[in-house]
């Protein structure tokens, strides 16, 4: 990948500046609005310029997010076959991501990027009262997730997700790999998707829209592996929107990392080994599990959206107290 491509577009004198906002390079032909024609051409190229950024950008994304996931299933499935008592595919994708997060981070060549690199992955340390909040509202929400994820596989004839059998192997490698599954998906699509390519998005869309289009950018990439089927898509819409949602607010990828993988863990070990069990209410009739479910999932869905909004308030205030850290009743009293 050409590293060009963390460049911020350079910005234009500001006698030039003045000059094409006042009419363009005096003496060039004035269209009917009373632009110069160079004017238009500046204009036209300088959108030209931001959007193969974000294209690029996108692209990115994308391919780490998906690739991630792929290299580390060579790497389990190679192990497992071979010495499943000896983990090393763990330490070897450790390895790799510790990689991974420091280019993102900003380190290493080229140094020209670093700041930009830096900035894009957004892996910001935030005060402890929005890191609580987001982590709690993400928290209520894959509880609900949980619940809308049992009812439609009641509702709808949903193909059981095929799962490694862990029990012939040695527990320590089954711990080590419960573990490492979620990081790898959580720091790739956190990383990626709400740290590049929602952060370079929101510099030029609304914030609802950045974050439905990061889901739906992401999509394609969920149904390599669940499947094209619209309740699976719908559900992994939901989960992308929560969190952008929660990158938007706190302008942090890390208390997504946090909820997206222990929501991970947990679909891991105590939802989706048991798919295929679950029978649809149309052949069995609804019993008190799935009712249990679909109260879950509205009752919680309620609680994340209060978490949200509270979360929403509570980063507006801290912006507005850091930027303006005088007090106004204090503002006029003499230091002591």
């Amino acid at each position: 990948m050409k590293t060009h491509i963390f460049e911020m577009p350079e910005q234009q004198p500001a006698d030039y500046a003045h000059m094409e906002k006042e009419g363009g390079v005096p003496g060039a032909p004035m269209d009917t609005r009373g632009e110069s024609n160079q004017g238009g051409m500046n204009r036209r190229r300088t959108l030209s310029a931001r959007i193969p950024a974000v294209v690029w950008f996108g692209i990115m994304a994308f391919l780490l997010a998906t690739s991630a996931g792929g290299v580390w299933s060579i790497l389990l499935m190679s192990n497992l076959a071979t010495s499943p008592a000896i983990p090393w595919s763990v330490a070897v994708m450790a390895l790799l991501l510790w990689i991974m997060w420091q280019y993102l981070g900003g380190r290493w060549w080229p140094r020209s990027t670093s700041q930009v690199r830096r900035r894009y992955l957004r892996a910001t340390r935030l005060p402890g009262q929005i890191f609580a909040w987001a982590v709690g509202a993400g928290s209520l929400s894959i509880v609900a997730l949980v619940g809308y994820w049992i009812v439609l596989h009641q509702l709808v004839q949903i193909p059981a997700r095929t799962l490694p059998n862990f029990s012939s192997y040695p527990l320590l490698t089954v711990i080590l790999v419960l573990v490492m599954a979620p990081l790898v998906a959580s720091l790739a699509e956190e990383a990626s998707f709400r740290g590049y390519f929602q952060g370079i998005l929101e510099q030029k869309v609304s914030g609802p829209v950045t974050i439905v289009i990061a889901a739906l950018l992401i999509s394609p990439g969920h149904s390599l592996t669940q499947g094209f089927l619209w309740p699976i898509v719908l559900w992994y819409f939901f989960v992308d929107v929560m969190l952008g949602t929660m990158a938007y607010l706190t302008k942090s990828i890390l208390p997504g990392i946090v909820v997206h993988s222990i929501g991970l863990l947990i679909f891991f070990t105590l939802v989706w080994p048991y798919d295929a069990q679950r029978r649809l209410v149309w052949e069995t009739s609804a019993n008190s599990g799935f009712w249990f479910s679909a109260a879950q999932a509205i009752i919680f869905t309620v609680l994340a959206l209060l978490a949200f909004i509270q979360l929403a308030r509570v980063t507006k205030r801290t912006q507005a107290v850091r930027d303006n850290p005088i007090h106004p009743d204090s503002a006029g009293e003499p230091v002591r």
